[in-house]
């Protein structure tokens, strides 16, 4: 059995799922349908939009603005602490809306 490499690359609905942003790719999907989601400065409307580690998604939801970097590409739906591992938030306390902002890609 040969050993596959590492994902490089995923659906963006999938990703919102395995991150625990939503809690289904039902939600994910109606999000991004939504508007409510950008990549790299860029509304995403369609689920098949495709993200990588080091690209950074705005995401309006709740009421509230999560800028998040992709760390890594989720393989499952784990526990709280193994999603987190799978993004930095840039918002989160102590974050500046200038280091934000210089941190997103152009």
């Amino acid at each position: 059995m040969t050993q596959s490499a590492p994902l490089q690359e995923q659906r963006i609905d999938k990703w919102l799922f395995f991150a625990r942003i939503v809690k289904s790719r039902s939600l994910a999907q109606e999000l991004l349908s939504s508007g409510a989601v950008r990549l790299n400065r860029v509304k995403v409307q369609h689920n098949a939009r495709v993200v990588r580690a080091g690209d950074v998604l705005t995401i309006a939801i709740a009421n509230r603005v999560r800028v998040l970097r992709i760390a890594a590409i989720g393989i499952r739906r784990g526990p709280a602490a193994e999603a987190a591992t799978l993004y930095f938030d840039l918002a989160g306390e102590g974050g500046s809306a200038e280091a934000v902002e210089k941190s997103i890609p152009e």
